[in-house]
């Protein structure tokens, strides 16, 4: 099961748009995978995401940490880069079996250096470079992720077109 959603051309503004518009289609928590080279926008999507879902303290990148956990009222959520990491064995100490639960939000910068550790995707956000601006895809990988897609196209509809 897969379905996908693309925007081309996009910048910076319009990609924490789209965040923000995705954080009422995530209050259920699940796995979002986000893809891209460095400077693709990773962390900018995942940081308008974040704040849209009322994340109040300051949201700071994880490069280093490895994980920032957070609370959206009842929903944890937690963020983690995995740009460091050489082999997904190294993820075995973060502890994270622990953070997930049924209402658990975890968004997954470079989840491909530890594929093999982490739990299944719901949606695979891809953000790739294009001169200045950004094109941006989500791809559903589960019936949770459709369902997120689906309110994501709905909210989208009026104000921004796909292709």
């Amino acid at each position: 099961m897969s379905d996908r959603f693309e925007k081309t051309g996009i910048d910076e503004n319009e990609l924490v748009a789209i965040a923000r518009k995705f954080a009422g289609r995530l209050d259920a928590g699940g796995v979002v995978f986000l893809k891209g080279e460095l400077g693709a926008g990773k962390t900018t999507f995942a940081r308008a995401l974040m704040s849209a879902l009322g994340v109040g303290e300051r949201i700071k990148s994880p490069t280093y940490s490895l994980i920032e956990s957070y609370r959206s009222g009842q929903q944890p959520v937690h963020h983690l880069d995995l740009y460091r990491i050489a082999h997904a064995g190294e993820l075995e100490w973060l502890g994270l079996p622990d953070l997930l639960d049924d209402r658990a939000l975890v968004l997954v910068e470079w989840p491909e250096r530890a594929s093999a550790a982490l739990p299944p995707a719901d949606l695979v956000i891809e953000l790739r470079h294009a001169g200045e601006r950004r094109d941006f895809s989500v791809t559903a990988v589960s019936a949770a992720g459709l369902a997120s897609l689906q309110g994501l196209r709905g909210a989208l509809a009026p104000t921004v077109g796909s292709t």
